[in-house]
């Protein structure tokens, strides 16, 4: 949950296409996704499988990404997992040394929901600055 890091993927004036979902730009999307996700007791993405064709200082890209999504627990404490599988259809651009998103289209492939019983979560697992890939990477904050 680093709002700006999540902003950085984009070029400003760049656009996202989810279907079904959310149309506009991608720091729209950013903001979007933020308030759905800020609502969700937790969240992983996994990419994978990527197709990357680069032509200069433009450069396009097919993605596989899993997104699973836990719901906060309802009046009766059930807590259910949302899992979704889709493509990340990708147009770069090379602005000023800087490589981000001009344009995403997302495809969802599938989609399950089901109850989950609470399983065992790291501690060190948060959605937040005190997660430990900050004390790895902590040049990305300096970046900004």
């Amino acid at each position: 949950m680093d709002k700006d890091l999540a902003y950085s993927v984009w070029h400003e004036g760049g656009t996202a296409l989810y279907h079904g979902m959310f149309e506009g730009s991608g720091h729209g999307f950013v903001d979007w996704v933020w308030e759905a996700h800020a609502a969700m007791e937790r969240h992983s993405h996994q990419i994978a499988n990527a197709l990357i064709v680069v032509d200069g200082k433009a450069a396009k890209s097919e993605t596989y990404v899993t997104v699973t999504l836990w719901t906060n627990p309802d009046q009766e404490g059930r807590l259910q997992e949302i899992t979704v599988k889709g493509r990340y259809l990708d147009e770069w651009a090379e602005r000023s040394g800087r490589w981000a998103i001009s344009h995403r289209e997302y495809v969802t492939d599938m989609q399950s929901m089901h109850d989950v019983d609470r399983d065992t979560v790291d501690e060190a697992s948060q959605r937040n600055s005190s997660d430990p890939s900050f004390r790895l990477f902590p040049a990305h904050k300096e970046s900004k």
